[in-house]
C-alpha cells in the first residue's frame, strides 16, 4: 500500500443502481483511511461514467485488469453473487486484499477455495452482512 490510505478497487461500482452506489460508496467515501482508486463495471461506457461520478483516476470494465493494476490494494466485490468466485479469486491471485458482499460463493467448496488461498497468498479477506445494521 502507498501512502497513508488504503486504495480500493470496486467492482460493481455502477452511478446509477446497484448496491454499492446506495450502500457501499457512500460509506467507503466517508472513512479517511480509505481511497477509491478505482471502480469496474461490465461495461467500458459505465465504468467511465462511474469513475467520473466519482471523480476516480481507473475506470476498468474487465475486473481481472483492476485487480492486477498496482494501485489498487483492496478489491471490493459487490455485484450478484454467481460472479463472486470468480472475481475474488482474481483479486486474491493478484495479491490484492478483498471485501466481498455476502455470501462469499454459490457453494461451501467455492468459499473454502477463496480461504485458502487468501492465505496462501497472505492477504486479508471479509465478507459483508449488511443486513447486521438493518433496524428492520
Amino acid at each position: 500500500m502507498a501512502g497513508d490510505k488504503i486504495r480500493i478497487g470496486l467492482i460493481g461500482a455502477n452511478a446509477n443502481y446497484g448496491w454499492s452506489q446506495r450502500a457501499h460508496l457512500p460509506a467507503l467515501l466517508g472513512l479517511p483511511e480509505y481511497e477509491l482508486t478505482a471502480v469496474c463495471t461490465s461495461r467500458k461506457e459505465t465504468a467511465e461514467e462511474s469513475a467520473k461520478h466519482y471523480g476516480v483516476p481507473l475506470a476498468f470494465h474487465d475486473y481481472r485488469e483492476m485487480a492486477a493494476h498496482p494501485d489498487v490494494d483492496l478489491v471490493s466485490v459487490s455485484v450478484r453473487v454467481p460472479m463472486h468466485h470468480a472475481m475474488v479469486m482474481a483479486a486474491l491471485e493478484a495479491g490484492k486484499h478483498v471485501f466481498c458482499e455476502w455470501p462469499l460463493g454459490m457453494t461451501l467448496e467455492q468459499a473454502r477455495e477463496m480461504s485458502a488461498l487468501a492465505a496462501t497468498k497472505g492477504v486479508r479477506h471479509m465478507v459483508g452482512l449488511q443486513a447486521r445494521g438493518d433496524p428492520a
